[in-house]
């Protein structure tokens, strides 16, 4: 009974290690993602980017990228803050992300740097995604905002706004936003101001709302407390999850 404990142990760390890192530059700044080749055919090469929420790299976007790759798509998790400046709490979290958020070229350039790897690792290069949790929810949309050469982007729970001062342009990407209805960290009035703003960038948009779901709904590791404001919920997870599939089916047809 012990040996057959192991032997299962043993086969879940080496299915989880086809997650390879990859090490590459921001200038001199370090970075280090993570990238899993499709499992499934994938003839088109096609590529999708997993943007992780504001603690940086975690299991939750390493986990989405390994389903991804069992769909057939090549994935690779990006790192936005360095291999070195990962967030030890929130207070650093809410620095690092406050940061690219204020300086979204710099968070635009960042996500081109990680498209530029998953190429390199075979996608691609017209063929490309971007998926994002939370923080990286927003850069999913700064993505499509900067006119990454990505076909669409896909925010699970992100932040909507953007600065004042930013002027409007179009948008070719095609944007998908999977937003809980409850969400106290979104206002309406960002939500009203990014609609208008797709309307104005005469982008291909879509917004879906998940009934009783606040911010993080998608994180496992939280508990299904609405009061905290971040909570999981399993149907908003797995409705949200099933959306994207759909979105990126059309997507790349």
């Amino acid at each position: 009974m012990k040996f057959n404990i192991i032997i299962l142990l043993f086969s879940t760390i080496v299915g989880y290690s086809q997650i390879k890192s990859v090490s590459y530059l921001d200038g001199k700044d370090k970075l280090e993602g993570f990238f899993i080749k499709a499992e499934k055919a994938n003839p088109k090469n096609i590529g999708v980017i997993v943007l992780p929420a504001w603690m940086g790299i975690d299991d939750h976007s390493k986990e989405s990228a390994e389903a991804l790759s069992k769909l057939g798509y090549h994935a690779f998790v990006a790192d936005i803050y360095g291999s070195i400046n990962n967030p030890k709490n929130t207070e650093e979290a809410a620095k690092l992300s406050g940061y690219f958020k204020n300086n979204p070229e710099e968070y635009q350039k960042r996500i081109q740097l990680a498209i530029d790897q998953l190429v390199k690792q075979g996608a691609n290069v017209n063929e490309i995604a971007v998926i994002g949790y939370c923080f990286g929810g927003t850069g999913a949309i700064e993505a499509a905002r900067g006119n990454l050469n990505v076909k669409g982007v896909v925010s699970f729970h992100g932040g909507l706004g953007k600065d004042k001062m930013r002027i409007t342009t179009p948008i070719a990407a095609k944007v998908l936003v999977l937003h809980g209805a409850d969400d106290p960290y979104v206002s309406q009035k960002e939500i009203s101001a990014f609609q208008d703003e797709m309307r104005t960038a005469k982008a291909d948009w879509q917004m879906n709302y998940y009934a009783n779901a606040v911010h993080a709904f998608t994180h496992k590791n939280l508990n299904t407390d609405n009061s905290k404001g971040a909570a999981y919920n399993e149907k908003a997870d797995k409705r949200s999850w099933e959306a994207m599939k759909s979105f990126l089916l059309e997507l790349f047809k």
